[in-house]
């Protein structure tokens, strides 16, 4: 972990209890302490606290992740700055080209998606607010490296790696620098099957004051791109909604 604090073990042993019920949907005292390696009278302990504090149900025996997480983070998103700024361009967005259209941020080095508006018939990614990728992964993400400083970069992949998740993900450290700098010069990114196969992402940077503050992006199927003329209405209607939002954002702080 970061800095020079010692973890405290109760507490993150909770949020990996918390974890194992949001991977199972629901478990019992045996369950936790499965997959834990801890024993059973420990896991009811543990779940037997998180249950007098709310946000884990005990529904006769089985236990599961409760709403209070979801109204934390829909408190979250609707205070933030960029949500704000954001909501109307895509929305805007969404209308105009049928697409799905996503707004994402970097968090503790991964991509993590803000709000998405638009039709997820076409593409369904499994999308939702939260979600979070490797952000070597797709365009939305290595926008975000592309603008972030050069250290910073290599602080996540030192971190993070550069692991597949296709066969057409980028997983060399040069041939990633090499796109980042091309995206910068461009002002924009595209990639296909890179995170989903079958998938294209079409991302540009939220600039403000010369820092990145997020991306906007759109997913369409990967035949699509094929078409000259829309890939080229796609990247200039990115392109413009992102720096609606900045403006947004400029004279929301």
């Amino acid at each position: 972990m970061p800095g020079d604090t010692t973890p405290l073990k109760t507490v993150v042993r909770a949020f990996d209890v918390i974890d194992v019920l949001e991977r199972e949907r629901s478990a019992g005292p045996s369950t936790v302490a499965a997959e834990l390696g801890v024993s059973r009278a420990t896991a009811h302990d543990y779940l037997s606290t998180l249950e007098s504090t709310g946000y884990v149900i005990n529904d006769d025996g089985s236990y599961r992740i409760g709403y209070r997480f979801l109204g934390l983070g829909s408190r979250l998103k609707y205070r933030s700055v960029l949500f704000n700024a954001a909501r109307a361009p895509l929305r805007k967005l969404s209308e105009e080209t049928g697409d799905l259209c996503q707004v994402g941020i970097e968090e503790d080095g991964e991509w993590v998606l803000l709000h998405n508006d638009g039709d997820t018939s076409t593409v369904d990614m499994g999308t939702y607010p939260g979600l979070r990728f490797a952000i070597h992964t797709q365009a939305a993400g290595k926008v975000m490296l592309a603008y972030l400083p050069d250290e910073r970069v290599e602080e996540i992949i030192e971190r993070h790696g550069l692991d597949p998740v296709t066969e057409h993900t980028i997983t060399e450290p040069e041939e990633l620098r090499a796109e980042l700098d091309r995206i910068r010069e461009d002002g924009y990114a595209v990639d296909s099957d890179q995170q989903d196969v079958g998938v294209s992402i079409i991302a540009a940077p939220i600039l403000v004051q010369g820092d990145i503050v997020g991306t906007v992006s759109i997913a369409c199927p990967t035949g699509r791109l094929g078409n000259d003329e829309y890939r080229r209405t796609r990247i200039r209607a990115v392109a413009e909604t992102a720096d609606e939002v900045s403006l947004n954002y400029r004279y929301s702080i």
